[in-house]
């Protein structure tokens, strides 16, 4: 008898969480809906994974109503969403009771079918979740988290199928994250598992590898049931296996899908635009990476590290990230990669190349190393553990299932959320119980309505202007500069010179900075205030010429000419400059207006200067101004990569603050002092 094979596109979910960080707006999926709606997917993936943290972070978008909002939109097919067991859509683990009113308040929205999973394999983590979303009535998928490692084969992955089959699971999903699943282990491992069970079986993998096609082929083959694929014009790359391709290639088999290519064509088509949009968002990557069969990166997690490290005026680095991951990986008991693990180690990586091994360590690390997440399928680096429980102040891991040691926090956060800013709903508790830092800020701005996608394009002069008033520096001199929205860039004449002013993430009415561009440009090496020019604005220089000092941890260093002519400098003596800032360029002529901060109070000089260790948000400071503090102590804490790190004294003494919480900072830049 004929087996057809159904469809679940992620175009909604994964594929722009894959490609663009998780950016793309409700407006944009909408219009589309109509036609996705017609097609005959078995569902459609819309929710969950990064999508919730994106809405409230960068689009000023309530998630809950982007639900509402699409299973309006979508009455015949279901949406899928994708949960992390206890730890649902944030980075840590909830208590029971908050488990069951997100599932069912998530069903009560519009959630059709809930894939369930854990990024440690560890059925303790999935019951609960299992439980609850079982008790609403939905499809209930348990995932496998799929890795390449000694400790994972497919005897293992088949027993953990069917201990999810007890659990009462409607289906069973192979999730493979980065596109390790090879097509011929895909077929035995899609056989292992249907000896152990006789329920549906989804495959979900990415195309990063090159691979994907024949795997989702040979799946089939082998008896899988249903297959991820994004359209063709979302498909590929870090994302997804084009629907289209997927269709014609079963089409007159006895897999035959039986959807429409023409229907889906039209569908492809909208989304090209669509995806226009959001390029300046986009992974590098361009064809394959196999690269990634070494160092086991997901979709996802491949696009942020670039958008991470391009934050960390690092992107340089990111060959040496890859290959510091599998090193962590090894460190923390070869964790499947997905999220929040994936996160975990590779913002752990970065920190180890940057700053050094272990330098420092994030709390969420530290978590797993000491069992907060669950169960590791191997042993962790010993003396990591210890260094953890020491850092965490525990004596020993936790050896139980990491929820039984949270107690019941429904109520509080009820309260907790009406005090941030919440309107009393189960959404909007849920929300502050996703992201308690986030939350409260989202709540002031909820009303002032999503962002328009429009505004992420990048203009021809690779900036944005929202228009507005700006101040313009030039060599020293301020002068009043005021566009419309429809501007990239504008021409100002300073002393008989004439500069284009080109915008680059521009806010209105906001703090500016402008940096000179064009010709060869000269960054500052390290952070700290510019001592003295050496030659004159204009002035022609030779390469290798000393053009001017900087201040920095107690030393006046040169800066040198890295090429020959005229020079403009983009700072003036006494500048507060962030390592990496371009402040000169040689055979330049174009001004560059990029949105900053008020300038940040300098070092005295007479204490030891404690430097960002990377770029973010300055989130809170550990302890009052002028308090004494001891080297070692935690004495700010910093937002970046979707973490919280701890910057430490590096001195015993008087704590001065050179920054404000709120504050955007480099790295490299002079935050605190110790005198």
């Amino acid at each position: 008898m004929a087996k057809k094979i159904g469809i679940s596109d992620l175009v909604l979910r994964d594929a722009h969480q894959s490609l663009h960080a998780t950016r793309m707006t409700t407006a944009d999926m909408l219009p589309i809906c109509d036609k996705l709606d017609k097609i005959g997917y078995t569902s459609l993936e819309g929710w969950g994974g990064a999508t919730y943290d994106s809405c409230i972070s960068f689009l000023n978008e309530d998630p809950w109503d982007r639900l509402r909002k699409l299973h309006a939109a979508l009455p015949n097919t279901p949406i899928m969403m994708l949960l992390r067991g206890q730890n649902l859509l944030g980075y840590r683990h909830y208590a029971d009771d908050v488990v069951d009113k997100f599932v069912e308040t998530a069903a009560a929205n519009g959630i059709g079918v809930f894939r369930i999973f854990d990024a440690c394999n560890d059925p303790r983590n999935l019951q609960r979740a299992a439980t609850a979303a079982k008790k609403t009535g939905k499809h209930v998928q348990m995932a496998i988290s799929y890795a390449v490692t000694p400790y994972h084969t497919n005897e293992k992955y088949a027993e953990l199928a069917k201990e999810y089959a007890k659990f009462g699971a409607d289906s069973i999903c192979i999730k493979d994250m980065s596109g390790l699943l090879r097509p011929y282990d895909a077929y035995e491992l899609v056989k292992a598992i249907k000896s152990k069970v006789d329920i549906p079986v989804q495959i979900h993998t990415h195309a990063t590898t090159g691979m994907s096609v024949a795997t989702l082929v040979k799946a089939a083959e082998a008896g899988a049931d249903v297959l991820d694929t994004v359209i063709s014009s979302m498909s590929m790359t870090t994302s997804h296996s084009p629907t289209e391709s997927i269709v014609e290639i079963f089409r007159g088999t006895e897999y035959d899908t039986g959807l429409d290519l023409p229907a889906l064509v039209e569908i492809a088509d909208y989304f090209k635009g669509v995806r226009a949009k959001y390029a300046k968002f986009e992974s590098a990557l361009k064809g394959v990476k196999p690269q990634i069969l070494v160092s086991q990166v997901p979709g996802g997690m491949l696009s942020n590290l670039e958008n991470q490290l391009k934050e960390q005026n690092a992107i340089d680095k990111m060959d040496d990230v890859l290959k510091e991951i599998p090193l962590v990986h090894k460190d923390v008991g070869y964790v499947p990669l997905v999220t929040p693990t994936s996160q975990i180690v590779g913002v752990q990586a970065v920190l180890n190349v940057l700053q050094g091994r272990y330098k420092i360590m994030t709390p969420e690390f530290q978590g797993l190393l000491t069992g907060k997440y669950g169960k590791l399928p191997a042993d962790p680096n010993k003396d990591l553990v210890k260094i953890a429980l020491e850092k965490s102040g525990m004596d020993k891991p936790i050896t139980c299932r990491p929820a039984d040691e949270i107690p019941m926090e429904w109520d509080k956060m009820v309260e907790e959320a009406k005090a941030a800013g919440g309107n009393g709903t189960d959404e909007d508790i849920l929300t502050y119980a996703m992201f308690p830092k986030k939350a409260p800020k989202f709540f002031a701005e909820r009303k002032n309505g999503p962002v328009n996608s429009d505004s992420f394009k990048v203009a021809a002069s690779n900036g944005e202007n929202k228009g507005g008033s700006y101040t313009v520096t030039v060599n020293g001199t301020s002068y009043n500069v005021t566009t419309g929205p429809s501007s990239d860039k504008m021409n100002v004449t300073v002393n008989g010179t004439s500069y284009d002013v080109a915008f680059s993430a521009a806010k209105a009415g906001g703090a500016a900075k402008t940096v000179v561009s064009g010709g060869a440009t000269i960054k500052a090496p390290v952070a700290g205030n510019v001592l003295k020019l050496c030659v004159k604005d204009g002035d022609e220089v030779k390469e290798g010429q000393d053009i001017l000092t900087v201040e920095s941890m107690k030393m006046e260093l040169p800066v040198k000419a890295t090429a020959s002519g005229k020079i403009k400098f983009a700072v003036a003596v006494g500048n507060q400059i962030a390592a990496d800032q371009v402040i000169a360029t040689i055979g330049g002529g174009a001004v560059v207006v990029e949105a900053s901060a008020d300038a940040p109070a300098a070092a005295s000089g007479n204490g030891t200067v404690i430097e960002a260790p990377v770029a973010g948000t300055l989130l809170k400071n550990a302890c009052q101004e002028g308090a004494s503090v001891k080297k070692g102590d935690n004495i700010m804490f910093v937002e970046s990569m979707k973490m919280e790190l701890p910057v430490k004294a590096t001195a015993d003494g008087a704590i001065h603050y050179l920054v404000t919480p709120g504050t955007q900072i480099t790295a490299g830049q002079a935050i605190a002092e110790i005198k």
